[in-house]
C-alpha cells in the first residue's frame, strides 16, 4: 500500500512537496485530478494515479492544460471536488477557459495548483502564474513549508465550496521537488455521487445553466465571491507574525521565500530587531489584518520570487490604508534590494537584510568564492547539455540538418518545447532557429510559408513531438493547410511525453490509470487533414535524409513522422538492439580527413576521445545500443553487431 494512504492522523512521514499536495487532496476528499505533464508539477498526478483504484479517483492526463481545465470543471460542475494541475506556462494555456469559469463559478470544491519554476531550472522561462490570479481575480494561496503544501490543499477545496469558485494554490520548484516531513489528517470514508443539476432559474448558481451570461451579473457575482475570500484571509491560520513587538523593519515574505527570511534573520541575529510576516493568502491581501501588521513599523522588506507581485500589492494597500497607518517604506525588488529575475536564496536575502539592519555579513570569503570559481572554469570538466546516449532525437536533428545543407536553399527549422529543445545548441548542431511556445514551431512555420510572395525562397522546416502534436500543433497544422503554406513539419515521435518522466499522451494505448485506451494515429489525423505523409525511423539516416530532401522539394504542406522510442523509456532500458565497438585497427583518429567527426560533432555520450590512444571508443556502460553511430563513420571503424537476446 502507498504509504500516501496511511490512515492515522497524528503520524508524522517524509513526503516530497508534490506528495504533500497529493496527500492533501486525498484528504480532502478529491474525486477527479487532471493535468497536462510539466516539470515541477508532474508528480502530483502521478501520485494520484497510483492511489485511484484504492480510493475511487478519476485521474488522467489531459491533451492539454486547458482540456484539463475543463475535464476538472464537470467534476465540480457535477458536485465532486476536482483537483488540475500544471506548471506555469500551463495556466497561460488554459486561461480563455479559465476567464468564463471565473464568471459561471463552480459548485463541488475545485483547486488549481500551477507549479512555478522560478529560475526557469526546467523551463525555458520563469513566467509566473501568480498575475493570473489577479487577471481572473480568483483568489491565491501559497503554501510556505511542506506542512502547509498539504493543509492549504484541504483548506483550499474548503474556500472553494464557500465562495462557489475556484482557487489558486501555487507552488514552487523547490518546494514541490523538496522534501519535508508533514503531520497526517484524516482521509474522508464517505464519497460523493456525481449528478450535474442543470434545470432551475439560469441564475441560479447550483441548480441553473452553467454559463458566463449575463456577464455583467456574473462579473459582480465574481467580484462578491472575491470579497468572500478576502473576509475568510483575514482569519487565515495560513497569515503569521513572528518577532518582537516593536520591530526596526518587517519582512513581508510568501512561499519559498519564507523559508530563505527564516534563515536570514537567524544568520544574522536580528531576531529582536526584525519581524516576519508569513503570508498564505496573497491575493487578494486582508485589508484588516495587514492594517494591525503594517502599523508595526515604517519600514518593510518583500522578499518574493520572481516579479514585485507581492511588493506592489502590499504598496497599494498601504497607501489606502495611509490615512489610518501613516506613510510607509517598502522595499524590495523595484528599488534593486533583490533581483527580479532567477531564484533567490538565503545569501540574497542576508544580503538585502544586512545593508537596511547595518550588521555586517560574508556569506563565503572572497578567497574561498574566487577558487570556487576558478574551479568552476577551469577544473571541472566541462558538462554541456546534450541528448541522451541513444537518444532518437540526435539522429533526427543529423538528418534534419544534413539535408537542409544537402538542399542548399538556407533553409531553417522553426523549434518547439521538449528534449528536443537542446538542438538550438551543438548537441543538436545548432539546427533550430526558432523557440518559443509549444506548438508555435509549426504556427510560426505556418506564416514563412506563406512569404514567398515577397520572395521568400527558403525551404521551411518545423518539428514538436508526438505529445505536443496532441497538446498544441495540431490547430497549427490545420492552420497552415487551410493556407496553403509550404512547409515540412517533423513529428519528432519518441512514444511517450519523455522530458517530464513518460506519461501517456492520445497517441498511446494506455491512459495515467494503466488502462487500455484507444490510441490515435497521427498519421492518420495528419492524412485526414490532407497533409501529404511520410513514416520514417530516424535510426536509418540515409532513408530519412532522402526522405527530407524529396519533401523538401514539394509544395504544400508535408508532415514527416520520425518513430523511435526514447532510449531511456522503460521498454527500452537494458535492451540494446546492437552492442557497438570502435575497431582500433580501422579507426585512423586524428589522422583521419573527418576530423574526429564521432566525437567532435556527432558527440553522443556513448563515444568517447581516448587522448592516449588518439582513437574513439565506445563508453559500453552508457551506450544503448541504437548503432546510429556506425552509419556516420566514414571508414566503417565503427562496428555493430546485432543483440540476438533482443531480435532472437
Amino acid at each position: 500500500m502507498s504509504h500516501l494512504l496511511t490512515d492515522e492522523p497524528g503520524s508524522r512521514i517524509l513526503l516530497m512537496g508534490n506528495e504533500a499536495i497529493a496527500r492533501g487532496a486525498l484528504e480532502a476528499g478529491v474525486n477527479v485530478a487532471a493535468g497536462y505533464p510539466g516539470t515541477p508539477s508532474s508528480e502530483i498526478i502521478e501520485t494520484l494515479s497510483k492511489v485511484a483504484r484504492d480510493r475511487g479517483l478519476y485521474v488522467e492526463w489531459s491533451a492539454n492544460e486547458k482540456v484539463a481545465m475543463e475535464v476538472a470543471a464537470a467534476a465540480s460542475f457535477a458536485g465532486l471536488r476536482s483537483l488540475c494541475v500544471m506548471k506555469q506556462n500551463g495556466v497561460n494555456v488554459g486561461s480563455d477557459f479559465l476567464l468564463h469559469l471565473g464568471l459561471t463559478g463552480t459548485r463541488g470544491g475545485m483547486v488549481l495548483v500551477p507549479c512555478d519554476d522560478p529560475g526557469a531550472l526546467s523551463s525555458i522561462n520563469e513566467g509566473e502564474s501568480r498575475q493570473f490570479a489577479r487577471l481572473l481575480e480568483l483568489p491565491l494561496l501559497e503554501p510556505g513549508d511542506f506542512q502547509e503544501l498539504k493543509d492549504m490543499i484541504v483548506w483550499a477545496f474548503q474556500l472553494s465550496e464557500e465562495i462557489r469558485n475556484l482557487v489558486f494554490v501555487r507552488s514552487v520548484t523547490r518546494l514541490s521537488h523538496a522534501s519535508g516531513n508533514v503531520v497526517l489528517g484524516p482521509l474522508p470514508g464517505e464519497t460523493r455521487k456525481a449528478r450535474f443539476k442543470h434545470r432551475g432559474f439560469i441564475l441560479d448558481e447550483m441548480e441553473g445553466v452553467v454559463a458566463s451570461m449575463p456577464m455583467e451579473y456574473r462579473h459582480r457575482r465574481q467580484q462578491e465571491k472575491l470579497k468572500q475570500a478576502v473576509e475568510r484571509f483575514e482569519s487565515s491560520p495560513f497569515n503569521t507574525y513572528t518577532g518582537p513587538e516593536h520591530p526596526e523593519l518587517v519582512v513581508i515574505t510568501s512561499s519559498a521565500c519564507h523559508l530563505y527570511s527564516r534563515e536570514a534573520i537567524h544568520l544574522l541575529g536580528v531576531e529582536d530587531r526584525v519581524g516576519l510576516l508569513k503570508l498564505g493568502t496573497t491575493f487578494p491581501l486582508p485589508p484588516v489584518f495587514m492594517e494591525k501588521h503594517l502599523g508595526l513599523t515604517d519600514r518593510f522588506l518583500v522578499v518574493e520570487e520572481v516579479i514585485p507581485f507581492l511588493e506592489e500589492n502590499v504598496k497599494i494597500l498601504a497607501q489606502e490604508l495611509a490615512p489610518r497607518i501613516g506613510p510607509k517604506t517598502i522595499m524590495g525588488k523595484r528599488d534593486g534590494r533583490l533581483p527580479t529575475v532567477g531564484e533567490l536564496n538565503p545569501d540574497l536575502v542576508v544580503e538585502a537584510l544586512a545593508s537596511l539592519v547595518e550588521v555586517p555579513y560574508e556569506s563565503a570569503p572572497e578567497a574561498y568564492v574566487k577558487r570556487g570559481q576558478e574551479l568552476m572554469f577551469f577544473g571541472a570538466p566541462n558538462r554541456e547539455l546534450t541528448f541522451c546516449p541513444g537518444c532518437p532525437h540526435r539522429a533526427s536533428f543529423w538528418s534534419i540538418h544534413n539535408a537542409l545543407e544537402l538542399d542548399g536553399r538556407d533553409g531553417f527549422v522553426c523549434g518547439d518545447i521538449g528534449c528536443y529543445t537542446l538542438a538550438v545548441l551543438p548537441t543538436g548542431f545548432s539546427t533550430l532557429k526558432t523557440l518559443h511556445a509549444m506548438g508555435s514551431g509549426t504556427g510560426v512555420a505556418s506564416g514563412f510559408g506563406k512569404l514567398g510572395r515577397f520572395g521568400m525562397d527558403q525551404p521551411v522546416v518545423s518539428v514538436c513531438g508526438d505529445s505536443t502534436f496532441f497538446h498544441a500543433a495540431m490547430p497549427a497544422l490545420i492552420n497552415a493547410i487551410h493556407h496553403g503554406s509550404d512547409i515540412t513539419m517533423v513529428v519528432l515521435d519518441n512514444s511517450g511525453t519523455a522530458m517530464t518522466g513518460f506519461q501517456p499522451h492520445p497517441g498511446l494505448d494506455v491512459d495515467a490509470l494503466g488502462h487500455k485506451a484507444p490510441a490515435i494515429s497521427i498519421e492518420d489525423v495528419c492524412r485526414s487533414l490532407g497533409a501529404q505523409v511520410r513514416v520514417c525511423d530516424p535510426f536509418d539516416l540515409e532513408t530519412t535524409q532522402a526522405t527530407l530532401l524529396e519533401l523538401l522539394d514539394r509544395a504544400g504542406v508535408k508532415v514527416l513522422i520520425l518513430r523511435q522510442i526514447c532510449g531511456l523509456s522503460p521498454e527500452k532500458k537494458r535492451h540494446k538492439k546492437y552492442e557497438v565497438a570502435v575497431n582500433p585497427e580501422v579507426c585512423l583518429g586524428e589522422a583521419c580527413g573527418c576530423n574526429r567527426l564521432c566525437t567532435r560533432i556527432f558527440r553522443c555520450p556513448g563515444l568517447i576521445w581516448d587522448k592516449r590512444a588518439g582513437k574513439a571508443r565506445v563508453d559500453e556502460v552508457i551506450c544503448t545500443g541504437c548503432g546510429v553511430c556506425a552509419s556516420i563513420c566514414p571508414e566503417g571503424a565503427i562496428e555493430k553487431v546485432e543483440n540476438r537476446e533482443v531480435t532472437g
